[in-house]
């Protein structure tokens, strides 16, 4: 019989740690949390201190009698939940429940799921840390104040289903901010001029600067032409050389938010699964018979980039190892903390460098592995030496007229040779090389070619951008999240068009009606300024119950006007201006859960609906009659076609834009291309630069 019952949360972690533990101790897991605010009221006594009412979650009985008998034939209990606010409170909860004394050295926490790892946290139990406790029930607390007095209102004013929330709020809050700004931009013409030389027989490209003296737009066809009309013969002056080294320093290894950020860009995973992957690689893989199941990366929620001085050790000794001693870094990286960070436990590291991707190719899942290597490549790379590359701009003249080339050369790769980060907008460092020149030289022009340009507006939230918005701004934690971009979804209040998110009906209607009443949950400031009390809660600075006092003694008042004087908002079915074709009956607009729909004015006899072909503002270039309408192929795969279909027979992948091509007044489209959207012509051979 065991002496040591240890009480994790997972199975698969449970599993893996007894394995290292020995014969002595019993390992089991609670699944989670095993108790909460009940989900039929609001669980929370206003009257007294906010004290919360926790019972045993629903289906979770069995899990505590099993444990609750283990308990009783152990001569000592480890609680070693996850090493953050929530695993603290999941240890304090079972702490409760099992009548373990919470001042007893019971608290075992431990960032990776290793041999060596476990059997030292092991040598270092604690008592419950219960600033971190008052942490998370403060913020469980506040967001069940915030989600259980605003969602009910929603519900009896708008629809029923609806919800609000502190993070979740804020981030509907700046999709639709941003779906504003792109209808307000109007865009504004600009032209390029790019030029075609030769020095030599060496060939480059540049583009036209400016008079030589300053740089300057051209806004017009007129400045274009005049700019022409200066250059006088083919023969351009070298008039400027500068070369300069340029140092590019590796990324820091992942934190959560970061990780969701680059999973997103590089591999195209929603913030969830890239949670849920790295959820199981921290939690153990079995690798084979050799090992058997460990932990292969640490810990999978933390704000921090620090890594522990042995997994550096490693780490620049592999590196030296693999791709020799000019490639480790030999200056200590500062790591930045962020105002809001809790450096806790390490940034998201594998547990061992040793273990390269390679090597785990036929234990890993697809998605798993690639998850797997994109951790380990970064980790790497972030002890690597900086990229250093030679960078040369070259000023050419010509009478009045100025081009500009710039060229870069990548002198010594440094970490690059291992991982290089992805951006926003798909940018990749490349060797652009320019043929020796100095001042003096004569260098030819082959051809120089106008491009007309247009400003774009400014892109929709992707999932990444949106989580570095967040995550700058200070509105929530990495736990948080992936767990809010997929309730804004399941709420409706989402649709995700293009992987970039855009505001329904529906979410503009909750979002305009939560910022009349309930400005505060908006207010990005009065959000950021909750989330530093919290973190002064947990280190001990501030008492949880003063926290939500203060918050809620206005709160309450603004529910009850709330409640009183908010309009009912009734979502009108507006006429389609079309009969069923089923019953005759009048179709109408009705609003659900995935947006706007046509149905039955007849129901539920007729039970009659249609999805609404969306017009995108575009006349149909064919038959000059019809509107291009979004359609969906029987795979859900977006295409434009006429909506006078079958009389006219238009089709098109590419979204269509309303301006014709400049050059031969074709149709113009927006194309998808690996660095973004390109705006292209369906006739000629023009294109213009590439946007996200």
């Amino acid at each position: 019989m065991a002496d040591y019952l240890v009480i994790v949360e997972s199975p698969a972690k449970a599993k893996t740690i007894e394995r290292y533990l020995g014969k002595k101790y019993k390992v089991k897991a609670s699944i989670g949390h095993v108790r909460d605010l009940p989900r039929s009221q609001m669980g929370i006594n206003t009257e007294n201190n906010y004290e919360p009412k926790y019972i045993t979650i629903r289906g979770k009985g069995p899990v505590l009698q099993e444990l609750k008998q283990a308990a009783k034939k152990a001569k000592k209990i480890y609680l070693a939940a996850d090493p953050d606010r929530e695993g603290e409170a999941i240890a304090w909860h079972l702490a409760t429940a099992l009548n373990i004394d919470i001042h007893s050295d019971c608290r075992v926490v431990f960032n990776e799921i290793t041999k060596d790892a476990i059997v030292e946290s092991f040598k270092h139990p604690r008592p419950i840390n219960m600033d971190l406790v008052d942490a998370q029930q403060a913020r469980r607390i506040l967001d069940r104040l915030v989600g259980y007095n605003i969602s009910p209102i929603l519900w009896k004013k708008v629809k029923k289903g609806l919800s609000a929330g502190r993070v979740q709020s804020i981030a509907l809050r700046l999709i639709i901010e941003r779906e504003e700004e792109i209808k307000r931009f109007q865009p504004e013409e600009y032209w390029t001029i790019e030029g075609e030389f030769e020095k030599g027989k060496k060939p480059f490209s540049a583009l036209y600067y400016g008079d030589g003296e300053q740089k300057i737009k051209l806004t017009n066809v007129a400045e274009v032409q005049q700019v022409l009309d200066g250059i006088k013969g083919k023969a351009f002056e070298v008039t400027n050389v500068v070369r300069k080294e340029r140092k590019r320093n590796a990324a820091q290894p992942f934190t959560t938010s970061s990780l969701q950020q680059e999973a997103a860009r590089k591999l195209n995973f929603r913030a969830k699964k890239t949670m849920m992957l790295a959820q199981q690689l921290y939690e153990g893989i079995d690798i084979g018979k050799k090992e058997g199941t460990v932990g292969l990366i640490t810990y999978m929620r933390t704000d921090s980039t620090r890594i522990s001085e042995t997994a550096k050790t490693e780490v620049l000794s592999f590196i030296e190892t693999t791709y020799g001693k000019e490639f480790v870094a030999t200056e200590q990286k500062q790591v930045k903390k962020s105002t809001n960070s809790q450096d806790a436990h390490e940034a998201i590291r594998p547990t061992s460098t040793m273990r390269s991707p390679d090597t785990l190719k036929t234990v890993l899942s697809r998605d798993q592995l690639r998850l797997y290597r994109l951790i380990w490549e970064r980790f790497i790379a972030s002890q690597m030496a900086p990229a250093v590359l030679d960078t040369m701009t070259v000023d050419l003249q010509n009478g009045d007229v100025q081009f500009r080339a710039n060229g870069s050369q990548v002198k010594f790769a440094g970490f690059m040779k291992v991982y290089i980060e992805g951006t926003d907008d798909q940018a990749e460092e490349t060797n652009k090389l320019l043929p020796a020149m100095e001042i003096g030289d004569t260098v030819n022009s082959i051809q120089i070619e106008p491009k007309q340009h247009f400003t774009q507006p400014p892109p929709r939230y992707s999932e990444a951008r949106l989580v570095k918005t967040l995550e700058e701004l200070g509105i929530g934690r990495p736990s948080t999240y992936a767990p809010t971009l997929d309730t804004i979804q399941k709420r409706g209040y989402v649709t995700l068009e293009t992987k970039r998110f855009v505001p329904s009906e529906l979410g503009e209607i909750v979002h305009w009606a939560t910022l009349e009443f309930f400005p505060e949950i908006l207010n990005i400031e009065f959000t950021v300024k909750m989330e530093q009390d919290l973190d002064e809660v947990e280190d001990g600075r501030k008492q949880w119950v003063e926290v939500i006092d203060a918050f809620y003694k206005d709160f309450e008042k603004r529910v009850a006007y709330a409640d009183a004087e908010m309009e009912k908002i009734v979502i009108k079915d507006e006429p389609a201006g079309e009969d069923c074709e089923l019953c005759g009956s009048a179709m109408v607009y009705k609003l659900g859960r995935y947006g706007k729909f046509m149905a039955c004015s007849n129901f539920p006899d007729c039970r009659n609906t249609k999805a609404i072909m969306k017009q995108i503002g575009v006349k149909c270039p064919d038959c000059a009659d019809g509107q291009i309408v979004e359609r969906k192929s029987k795979t859900k795969r977006l295409f434009y076609g006429c909506d006078q279909y079958p009389q006219c027979e238009f089709v098109s992948w590419d979204k269509p834009i309303s301006r014709p091509c400049p050059k031969c007044s074709a149709l113009l489209v927006e194309k998808k291309i690996k660095k973004g959207v390109q705006i292209q012509c369906t006739k000629c051979d023009y294109e213009e630069a590439p946007t996200q």
